[in-house]
């Protein structure tokens, strides 16, 4: 089981600030594609030239990096500020 947690344009874009996924993806880029696979708005923000970053267990994470079994991963865009 994982948790997966949305922030900020993701949340309101998808209409989901969080859901818990039964599958277990091994990486963070098997994650993005289970969920690109979805299509329509999933698509748009996070298959194509959108950026977004991930996190597991509140630590930056990679693309190519293991998701952990009972995981967290936050998936949010990137924040500016001044």
């Amino acid at each position: 089981m994982l948790t997966i947690l949305y922030f900020a344009r993701l949340r309101e874009v998808f209409a989901c600030q969080s859901e818990i996924l039964d599958a277990q993806p091994a990486t963070v880029r098997d994650l993005i594609a289970q969920l690109v696979a979805r299509g329509g708005a999933w698509q748009a923000e996070l298959g194509g030239a959108r950026v977004f970053r991930v996190a597991i267990n509140q630590e930056m994470a990679q693309l190519d990096d293991l998701i952990p079994v009972g995981a967290e991963v936050a998936i949010f865009p990137p924040v500016t500020g001044g």
